[in-house]
């Protein structure tokens, strides 16, 4: 698994729902982006690539929340 994969948990769905694995894949792509970024730039740019990970792992925790409220 990649980092992104791994990042975003892309193998956990018991639900097997496929708008969780689209979203957590898509999400990983971002986050494999901006971790090669981060090994590639040094200082404050990789500090910033840093947050956008955490944030893009949250941004993803959210939409999966999202597509499976049941109400």
């Amino acid at each position: 698994m990649t980092y992104g994969e791994k990042a975003v948990g892309l193998s956990f769905n018991p639900s097997t729902d496929p708008r969780v694995h689209e979203l957590k894949n898509a999400y990983a792509k971002i986050i494999d982006h901006l971790n090669h970024f981060r090994t590639n730039n040094p200082g404050e740019a990789a500090r910033l690539a840093s947050i956008a990970i955490t944030e893009a792992q949250t941004a993803q925790m959210w939409a999966v929340k999202a597509v499976t409220w049941k109400d």
